[in-house]
């Protein structure tokens, strides 16, 4: 396996799951969080434990998220916009002389 497609399966697998935790979220304070625990306020932190394991969960996987797409970038020098560049000056060096026609031509013009 190559280095892009474990960077690129981890960034999915890291994607999937920050979206599973999105949505079993609710900002109201209902929702699956609130099922876990039983009985609502006759439980000792249950609901408020759970959405702060959700909270906290969320920020991890998009931290995450982010440290894995910037560590793509910089181990993978190949793929990034500093390729775009090299290429650009390899073209630049492989462009043929000028003819003499072409020189005339340009001569002409001025």
């Amino acid at each position: 396996m190559s280095t892009f497609t474990i960077f690129l399966v981890l960034i999915i697998i890291v994607s999937l799951l920050l979206m599973l935790v999105i949505m079993v979220q609710n900002p109201k304070g209902g929702g699956l969080s609130s099922s876990f625990g039983g009985g609502g306020n006759q439980v000792v932190g249950g609901v408020k434990k759970t959405g702060d394991f959700l909270d906290k969960s969320t920020w991890t996987l998009a931290a995450l998220l982010v440290i894995l797409i910037l560590m793509s970038n910089v181990a993978l020098p190949g793929k990034g916009s500093n390729s775009d560049s090299k290429l650009l000056q390899e073209k630049n060096t492989e462009a043929p002389a000028p003819s003499s026609t072409d020189t005339n031509l340009m001569d002409s013009i001025k």
